[in-house]
């Protein structure tokens, strides 16, 4: 039997806190959360690992890139599950809304707002985390296929690549984007909906 909406929901979310994409969607399943029974999971992805083969991605190759995904899986393994969703809020709050793209000074700010260790920074700048980001993006990435970017979304166990959303609705209008997701994901034969994106992400 398909789970309806009204009862108790999963997502597991990958994201890089890089991408504006991932960002509204992650605000859109916080918004959910408030408004439906939602159990949320996050797991870090990369931009840089799924380009890695693309030499014409601006990703290509930033291996800099990392550095807060590094931090994010040291906190995790550190201080546990909720460490992750702290710093992806702090993180994303620098890059999107702040627009802060100097990630050495991202990674202090956003380590600071989420209360934890100034010294978990060193971890951007090693390679010690590495095969744990890539085992959490290639988990994510072997639900949906390779021809996906940020976010992946696993609805209820159905994975997608989004919804991609460049506005968050709130209140009752995310819950309802949320149970048509759910109706989509309870379909087994359905994989794609798919339209060109005519603007940008809109913060705020």
């Amino acid at each position: 039997m398909t789970e309806t909406a009204t009862e108790t929901g999963t997502a597991d979310f990958w994201f890089d806190p890089l991408c504006p994409f991932a960002w509204q969607t992650s605000r859109w399943i916080l918004e959910v959360a408030t408004v439906r029974d939602l159990t949320i999971r996050w797991h870090p992805m990369s931009l840089v690992i799924l380009n890695e083969n693309t030499p014409e991605n601006h990703h290509y190759g930033r291996t800099d890139e990392l550095a807060p995904l590094r931090v994010i899986v040291a906190a995790r393994e550190q201080h546990g599950e909720d460490a992750v969703k702290a710093l992806y809020d702090a993180m994303g709050t620098q890059i999107h809304l702040r627009d802060n793209h100097d990630l050495p000074d991202v990674i202090v700010k956003a380590l600071a707002e989420a209360g934890l260790p100034a010294e978990l920074a060193k971890a951007g700048e090693s390679d010690q985390y590495d095969a744990a980001i890539r085992a959490s993006h290639e988990d994510g990435i072997d639900r949906v296929g390779q021809d996906v970017g940020t976010p992946v979304v696993a609805i209820n166990g159905t994975a997608f690549f989004g919804p991609v959303i460049t506005r968050v609705p709130q209140g009752e209008d995310a819950g309802a984007l949320w149970d048509a997701t759910v109706t989509l994901a309870g379909y087994p034969a359905f994989f794609e909906l798919k339209r060109s994106r005519t603007e940008a992400p809109q913060f705020g």
